[in-house]
Formats: C-alpha cells, structure tokens, sequence
C-alpha cells in the first residue's frame, strides 16, 4: 500500500489531542477530523486541522483514519459509521484501548470493503501525547505496518510491531495492567508509611535510590500519590477500571488465575463507587486509607 493523500482524526480528547496536534504540525498533507466536543474542534482548527461535523464527513475527505476514542462500545460505534459510508478510506488505525477480539472482528469487516484496519494503542502520559514521544504497539500485517509507521512517527518515538491485528491490543493492555498494580503497590506502601509517621516523599525517595525504582513511583508516585493531588483530566479511574477489565477478559479467556489483578481492579471498582470516577486514578490511595482498621 503507498501513502495516503489526506488523513483523518476521531476522538480530541485526554491523549488525542496531543496526538492530533502533532499529526496537523508535521503531515505534509491535509488532516480532517472531528469530535464531540467543539471547543476541542475548534482549538485543533486553529492550528490547522479542517473540522468536520460528522464522521462520514471525515471519511469522505481522509484516506487514512486514525481513532482514539474512550473504549471498545465507542470505537465499534465509530467504525461501523465509518464503515456505512466509508468515503475515500483506505486505512482505519484505532489508537484506542479496546478488547483484541473487537480489533480481529473490525478487521475482517473492513476487509470486506478493501480496507485495511491496524490497532496502534498508546502508552505513557498526556504530556509524551502533547510532545509527540509515545510508545505505541501495533497489531498488522508486515505491509500495512509499513505503510503507517511514517504517520505514527508524528505522535510516538517506539514503535513496535507486536504482530498480526489484535497483539498490540493485548501488549497495551498488559503494559496498563502492570502499571495499575505497580501503583496500587505505591499506594499501599505510602499508606503503611503514613500510618507509622514516616514522611512519604522520603519513603519514594529512598525507594528510587534502589531496586523498586520505576517511571511510575517517579510519576503517579512522587507528582501524585506523595503529595495527595489527583487531578480531572488526567487518566481516570472510570478508564484504569476499563483497562484493567479488558485484562482480566484476556486471562479467563486463557484458563489463567491472576489475584493480583483482581485486587487492583477490585480497588479501582470500590474507589468508583465512592464517588472518585473522574479523578486521576491513584485517588485510590483515599480508599485504602479510608479502610484503615
């Protein structure tokens, strides 16, 4: 497959809007997209995105259409839109987190209409997103990998092919995994530490001289559980609960038992419920602290 005319972008919220940003700054070629917040439209306009209303709008202008978007029911709803009037698409790359089986089953649907569908889900933080270096994991053929990683490189700087349609879904979603219980660990740790009058930032810093160093006690555990600031806009817990979940669906899928996930999910679940869906999501320190004996 050679390179594409026009490119496409659904979804401008936490991470792609960065991700768009950077498409729109560095494509040599017209980039078209749209979203269900206009003022986030609005902002990408001005730096040179075309808006649009609609996705068949989108379509009918991009050649290649890249996603990122909430979650499985959201990406499944905007492709079958995509694919009821696929317009001049010739690639769907969705950089969401959604289930592997959902991106096998879209892949044979728009091969049905000679598309080609690759899943390119991202990782590391809004700010790597904002900055064009996120680590991103691809499921595709050998050709179509080849034909979108000069695309990818405007958003991410590794990029790697995990292998066919639906393994960089399972490889992002196991990357999220281990970081949600790397910092379900932190918390649980800062909380034993509070609980005895040892000051926290000092806990991770002596822990970051050693071996239970790691990006995230470096990043949720010193920028955000250390100094209790769980910010709106960041990664919720309503999407680490997601995440997590998709994990979980991969290990009864493969007749494995996996506890420690399940305390982290379960966590993550009873800190929704305490009203906390919106926050980022090491707010789940409150719960655990909240359940002190």
């Amino acid at each position: 497959m050679t390179g594409f005319k026009s490119l496409g972008f659904i979804g401008l919220g936490v991470m792609g809007e960065g991700m768009c940003g950077n498409v729109v700054r560095k494509a040599s070629v017209p980039v078209h997209g749209t979203d269900l917040d206009p003022e986030r439209l609005a902002a990408l306009a001005a730096v040179g995105l075309v808006p649009h209303e609609s996705i068949a709008d989108v379509a009918a202008h991009a050649e290649c259409i890249f996603l990122s978007l909430p979650g499985g029911p959201q990406v499944e709803e905007v492709a079958s839109a995509i694919l009821d009037r696929p317009g001049q698409a010739r690639m769907v790359v969705d950089m969401s987190t959604a289930p592997a089986s959902l991106a096998r089953a879209l892949a044979r649907r728009f091969a049905e209409k000679g598309i080609a569908f690759v899943d390119a889900p991202v990782a590391r933080l809004r700010a790597a997103a904002r900055d064009g270096t996120l680590s991103i994991m691809v499921g595709a053929s050998q050709e179509d990998f080849e034909t979108v990683r000069p695309y990818l490189s405007f958003m991410g700087t590794d990029i790697t092919h995990c292998g066919d349609v639906g393994a960089g879904q399972i490889v992002k979603i196991l990357n999220n995994m281990v970081v949600f219980m790397n910092v379900h660990a932190l918390a649980e740790a800062l909380a034993i530490a509070r609980a005895h009058d040892v000051d926290g930032q000092k806990l991770f810093d002596v822990l970051a001289m050693g071996s239970a160093d790691s990006f995230m006690l470096r990043n949720a555990g010193m920028n955000s559980l250390a100094v209790d600031e769980f910010p709106l806009g960041a990664f919720p817990t309503a999407y680490a609960l997601k995440d997590i979940g998709y994990a979980l669906d991969l290990a009864e899928d493969s007749g494995l038992k996996i506890d420690g996930a399940r305390a982290t999910a379960a966590l993550l679940k009873e800190t929704g419920e305490a009203g906390f869906t919106k926050e980022y999501y090491p707010v789940f320190l409150k719960t655990i602290e909240k359940n002190r004996k």
